[in-house]
């Protein structure tokens, strides 16, 4: 199985976006996809708000989609041609705790793609691409941690002076680069660096 994980700086840059882009590029590779949310303090994973559960209740929620005309990121996995599209959901800072689930999830996968940047600390995925804006300023926490670990770059605008503070440019240019405003349809350069990383996690036949 080829474990692919999808990263970003911030929200409402793309993350979905190169998801449903990257199922799309790949239909043969029967994606089960997964996103992952991780609420902040005293937001219920199940339901997404505050509902008064204990801080060890409710800590991990996991729910999958059927529906491929709905208006959910699932939703547009499932229309861009993944096998399966599934939400997890975790309180912050309890990610580990829903990794049996996201672990019994995958073990059926014929291949994973994952909407996640806090899932590094746990996992090894044979490819990690991230997503920047160079004008957005903020910049997560959880990916300054594992940037250093991105095998290529997905750059929403060209990577000249940034928004970004604390954040050094050295550690972004030695990694493969590929310009594609949102929207627009993935680089070949890109879907040609991809397909072999795909091929290497697949067993021989």
């Amino acid at each position: 199985m080829a474990l692919v994980v999808i990263g970003g700086h911030t929200r409402n840059i793309g993350k979905t976006a190169l998801v449903v882009d990257l199922i799309g590029a790949f239909p043969q590779a029967r994606w089960t996809a997964v996103k992952i949310t991780q609420y902040g303090h005293g937001v219920c994973s199940v339901h997404g708000r505050a509902c008064g559960c204990a801080p060890t209740e409710h800590a991990v929620a996991l729910d999958e989609e059927f529906d491929r005309n709905g208006r959910t990121d699932t939703s547009r996995f499932l229309a861009a041609g993944a096998e399966r599209a599934l939400w997890l959901r975790a309180r912050q800072g309890q990610l580990a705790a829903a990794l049996p689930v996201l672990r019994q999830v995958l073990a059926g996968a014929a291949n994973a793609i994952l909407e996640s940047n806090s899932v590094l600390g746990f996992l090894r995925p044979d490819l990690y691409l991230v997503v920047l804006d160079p004008r957005v300023e903020d910049f997560k926490p959880s990916l300054r941690h594992v940037l250093d670990r991105a095998d290529a770059l997905v750059l929403r605008a060209p990577l000249g002076p940034t928004a970004w503070r604390g954040v050094s440019l050295r550690q972004l240019e030695a990694r493969p680069r590929f310009l594609q405003p949102l929207g627009a349809p993935l680089p070949g350069a890109m879907i040609e660096f991809i397909r072999p990383r795909l091929a290497a996690a697949q067993p021989p036949v």
